[in-house]
């Protein structure tokens, strides 16, 4: 499991629960429950660190608290 910071919010517009990775680029998942996105947001991390790898992307260290506020 990676430590980044998730943010998780209801979204009507959507009519599901998003998880945002504020610290990955373009980084968000969703699910019907918050614990799904939770779940699909962790999947999503582990794909978007293979990509970038691949790719030769930096990958960002997590910081562990809110710096985008």
């Amino acid at each position: 499991m990676h430590k980044y910071e998730i943010i998780i919010f209801w979204s009507k517009e959507n009519n599901a629960f998003i998880a945002e990775v504020p610290e990955l680029t373009n980084l968000m998942a969703h699910g019907e429950t918050a614990n799904k996105a939770l779940e699909n947001a962790q999947t999503a991390i582990d794909l978007w660190i293979q990509v970038a790898k691949q790719e030769g992307i930096v990958i960002p260290e997590p910081k562990g608290k809110l710096i985008f506020a």
